[in-house]
């Protein structure tokens, strides 16, 4: 396993870990689990990541109580959380989303009892809330962390302008700002990390645990003749996922990767995360495996990032063709 500096701290986390969105408690259950993570942990894996929304709540119950039976050393591991959503869904009240005083310091308290310890390793602002004054956002995380409550704050799926504001406002009042964010990337999700925080990588410094490398489950190539039965697309309500990847136009792009990878011998799926990991402003991927053969196979991508020549990065852009063009004005 390789690890990376999130960012500008000291913090070092492995290159891939593990999260549990969307398979803890709907399609993982504590057995399952326990072996998941156990196998994570040791290939190397240091970082858990969870959010107060996953299966509202149920998905870091599930994770606390792995948490608790393996015992592992706390310095070893690092876990988050995620505010924002609530987790209540549709029975949430005001003050039970966004990202208020009250909702952060809340969600905060919640999220240390359902994983059953101390202090979050890392928590995050699960999005932008325009409804609240950023001064208020950044002050909030700068207690939490002052009350030993979490040691890093960072944001998901904000732009690199709101990023570079919270930074300001950091440093207006002598304030901690955020060191890190968990954007989308993969494949065919290119924008904000290799263009829109460009500047903020360069700047400030950001550490990134993105998420989604393989597009839900698309760039394993396992969706090319539809949608298997108990695949991620096919849980109810996962609607959205299911229209923002299953285009024509990605399939025929997601075949030619597929046969790319069978020349290098080597899986869709790791040519993928290895392809992410390939990018130096990316700390750590979140895997998401639901079987110990996916995770095993997703694992072999840090061989794989060996593979990624200057000829083999070409040949993707070749079939992507959705680069991001630099503004260089």
């Amino acid at each position: 396993m390789d690890y990376r500096n999130m960012g500008h701290t000291g913090l070092q986390l492995s290159v891939v870990s593990y999260g549990s969105w969307v398979t803890f408690h709907k399609q993982v259950d504590d057995r399952l689990a326990d072996e998941l993570m156990g196998i994570a942990y040791d290939n190397g894996i240091n970082f858990f990541d969870n959010a107060e929304v996953y299966a509202l709540g149920e998905s870091e119950k599930l994770m606390g109580r792995v948490l608790k039976r393996k015992n592992w050393d706390r310095s070893s591991y690092i876990v988050s959380s995620k505010a924002y959503f609530g987790w209540r869904g549709k029975n949430n009240k005001p003050n039970q989303t966004g990202l208020s005083r009250k909702h952060l310091v809340e969600a905060c308290n919640e999220a240390l009892q359902r994983l059953q310890v101390d202090y979050l390793d890392l928590y995050f602002c699960h999005r932008p809330d325009t409804t609240v004054p950023i001064e208020e956002v950044v002050w909030t995380m700068n207690h939490l962390i002052q009350q030993g409550k979490i040691l890093y704050w960072g944001t998901s799926q904000w732009s690199g302008a709101e990023i570079m504001e919270a930074y300001r406002v950091a440093g207006q009042y002598k304030l901690i700002g955020p060191a890190m964010e968990q954007p989308q990337y993969n494949m065919f999700e290119r924008f904000k990390m290799e263009q829109d925080y460009l500047p903020v990588f360069q700047n400030v410094g950001l550490g990134t645990t993105i998420w989604s490398p393989l597009a839900a489950g698309f760039l394993t190539g396992k969706y090319n003749e539809g949608i298997p039965a108990g695949s991620r697309l096919a849980i109810e309500g996962f609607d959205w996922l299911k229209e923002r990847w299953i285009q024509d136009d990605k399939i025929k792009k997601v075949k030619k990767l597929g046969e790319l990878a069978k020349k290098m011998d080597v899986s869709l799926a790791s040519l993928a995360i290895a392809w992410t990991i390939n990018n130096p402003n990316v700390t750590t991927t979140i895997l998401g495996a639901t079987k110990k053969q996916q995770l095993e196979e997703n694992l072999k991508a840090l061989n794989v990032v060996k593979k990624l020549t200057p000829e083999i990065i070409e040949k993707i852009e070749k079939i992507l063709q959705n680069k991001p063009k630099l503004d260089l004005a």
